[in-house]
């Protein structure tokens, strides 16, 4: 039999506009190595495979993929398949909650409004503080030469994954930023990070902050939209006291500077966890037809 599976643009509404991820469901049959052919195969950020939960407080159970490694966490494989599941019956939010079961453990998901406008946001692991740097760190010099920066210092956070994270002067300085690769990959390498998070506030009313996510390591390339490694930032505004508004809630613009248009939700509750989530569009509706051994 073959397996369902959906591509769809995350922290969008629109197709084209998100960040893609593929969706293979019923996927119990496949092994380890077949889950990882498949994301190579599909040459997406990330592929995800859906699982019967071991537990009964999960509706479901995710392994996520990269073409390169499985990977603990990611926020739109999350928030995407969340999205996928409820639009074919899958699963039942329990008070407008999803638990998702994985190797960061069991966490919650929050399902607001119906059909096209819905929302999903994901509970994301605890980001912590693991450096904070100067303009001139040796690490970070080189790939902040000539850059505008902004009020809040460099740091480092650990969400699960590792970035360098640098607020610029302005949104323009942001948006008109040239990566400098060989920089950012040697940033990578030496300090076991994905690479330089940046970010700007913004004027827009849309969103109130602009951001790129340049990864270093083990490939160079700009990320179209990344719930996780904006969750870090919602983490280190709120450690700083530098969040916008006063109900911890606030939208990001990401990856207009590689042809995508992606807005994520950010929200920092009460307790100091962050939630990060936003729309999600299926593109392509089918079957995988792939051999098992």
């Amino acid at each position: 039999m073959p397996y369902p599976f959906v591509q769809l643009d995350v922290f969008a509404s629109r197709p084209g506009a998100g960040n893609p991820l593929a969706v293979v469901l019923a996927a119990q049959t496949l092994d380890d190595a077949a889950m990882q052919a498949i994301a190579r195969w599909t040459r997406l950020p990330e592929t995800t495979f859906v699982l019967p939960p071991t537990t009964a407080e999960a509706t479901h159970r995710l392994r996520i993929f990269s073409p390169r490694r499985e990977v603990p966490f990611a926020g739109h494989p999350s928030v995407g398949t969340a999205h996928v599941l409820l639009n074919a019956g899958l699963v039942t939010p329990r008070d407008g909650l999803l638990v998702q079961e994985g190797l960061a453990g069991n966490l919650p998901l929050r399902v607001r409004g119906e059909g096209a406008t819905r929302t999903v946001a994901v509970r994301t692991p605890r980001a912590r503080v693991q450096a904070i740097a100067t303009p001139d760190d040796p690490h970070l010099a080189p790939a902040l030469r000539g850059l505008p920066l902004g009020a809040l210092p460099p740091v480092l956070m650990d969400g699960g994954r590792r970035w360098w994270l640098v607020e610029l002067a302005t949104e323009a300085q942001l948006r008109a930023m040239t990566p400098d690769w060989t920089a950012i990959a040697a940033l990578a390498r030496a300090t076991d990070s994905m690479g330089l998070f940046v970010y700007a506030r913004s004027q827009d009313p849309v969103y109130h902050f602009a951001v790129r996510a340049f990864v270093g390591a083990p490939a160079c390339f700009e990320d179209a939209a990344s719930g996780a490694a904006n969750a870090t930032l919602a983490a280190w505004l709120c450690e700083r006291g530098a969040l916008p508004g006063s109900d911890g809630f606030y939208r990001v613009s990401q990856g207009r500077e590689v042809g995508h248009d992606a807005i994520i939700e950010l929200t920092v509750d009460g307790d100091g966890e962050v939630w990060s989530g936003g729309r999600a569009v299926p593109v392509v509706t089918g079957t995988l037809d792939w051999p098992r051994d």
